[in-house]
C-alpha cells in the first residue's frame, strides 16, 4: 500500500472516529461534566490510543473538552450563558453571511438542503434527531462556505456544533424541532430573489424564534440541572415526555 493511501485511510478512519465521539457529545452518551480519558474512549469507540489522544486534543482546543487538570479532562458543560452566547453569535454573524452567499449560491441545492430538514413529524428516534440536526449545519455551513472566508467558515462550523448540543436538548424536550418552517420558506424565497434586506430580517427572525422555545422549555422544565444542562438520568432522560405538535 502506498504512502498517500495508507495516509488517506488514517485520515477518514480518524474523521470518522471524530464524528462519533462528537455525536456522543451532542446525544449526551457522553453528558456535559462527564470524566473522559484516552482508555474510556478507545473503549466506547473502538479506537487507537493514538487516535483518541488527537481526537481529545482537537476536541479540547475547540473547547468541547476542558482539561481539568494535566490527568483530568471533562466533556465541556453545557449552561445557559453557553446557549445565549451562541444564539448571540449566530445573530451577528448569520443574517449578513446569509445575506453575502444569496448571489452565489446554487440554489437547487439550497433548496435541497432545506427538505432535508423540513420534517413535520413528531421526532421520537434519537437517529432521526441527530440525522435533522446535522442536515440544519450542513444548510447553515454550506450558505457560509459561499462567501469564501475559511476563518468565518471554521466558525461557523464550531458554533453550529455547540447548535447542534443544544438544539438536541430541545428536541428531547419537545419532540420538534425549534425553527418554524414558514420562516425556513420566507428566506428561501428572499435568497432566490437575492433580497438582502429581507434575507437578514428572515434569517434573525428564525434565529429569534428558536432561541425563544430553546430558553422558554428549559426554563419551564423542573428536572433540568441548574448548572450544566444535562438529560435527568442520561441520554434516555427524557424519553417520558410526551410529544408536541410541531411549531408552525
Amino acid at each position: 500500500m502506498s504512502k498517500s493511501k495508507h495516509k488517506k485511510q488514517n485520515g477518514d478512519a480518524s474523521a470518522t472516529a471524530y464524528e462519533l465521539i462528537m455525536d456522543a457529545i451532542v446525544t449526551q452518551k457522553l453528558a456535559p461534566s462527564q470524566k473522559v480519558s484516552e482508555n474510556i474512549l478507545t473503549e466506547m469507540f473502538d479506537i487507537s490510543r493514538t487516535m483518541a489522544r488527537n481526537i481529545m486534543e482537537q476536541l479540547t482546543a475547540q473547547q468541547f473538552l476542558i482539561s481539568v487538570s494535566p490527568r483530568i479532562t471533562r466533556v465541556a458543560p453545557l449552561t445557559l450563558l453557553d446557549v445565549r452566547q451562541n444564539f448571540a453569535m449566530r445573530k451577528m454573524l448569520q443574517p449578513d453571511i446569509f445575506a453575502l452567499a444569496a448571489a452565489q449560491v446554487d440554489y437547487k441545492q439550497i433548496v435541497k438542503l432545506n427538505e432535508a430538514i423540513s420534517y413535520k413529524e413528531p421526532i421520537t428516534d434519537d437517529e432521526v434527531a441527530l440525522k435533522l440536526l446535522k442536515a440544519n449545519k450542513r444548510f447553515n455551513v454550506s450558505m457560509a462556505q459561499q462567501v469564501k472566508y475559511p476563518l468565518l467558515i471554521h466558525w461557523i462550523s464550531q458554533l453550529e456544533d455547540t447548535t447542534l448540543r443544544i438544539y438536541w436538548l430541545y428536541i428531547k424536550m419537545k419532540k420538534v424541532l425549534p425553527y418554524a418552517l414558514e420562516h425556513q420558506r420566507l428566506l428561501l424565497e428572499a435568497i432566490k430573489k437575492d433580497q438582502s434586506l429581507e434575507i437578514r430580517e428572515q434569517t434573525h427572525k428564525i434565529l429569534s424564534v428558536c432561541e425563544e422555545r430553546v430558553l422558554d422549555a428549559i426554563f419551564l422544565h423542573d428536572q433540568l440541572f441548574t448548572q450544566d444542562l444535562m438529560l435527568p438520568g442520561g441520554a434516555r432522560g427524557f424519553e417520558r415526555a410526551g410529544a408536541e405538535k410541531a411549531p408552525d
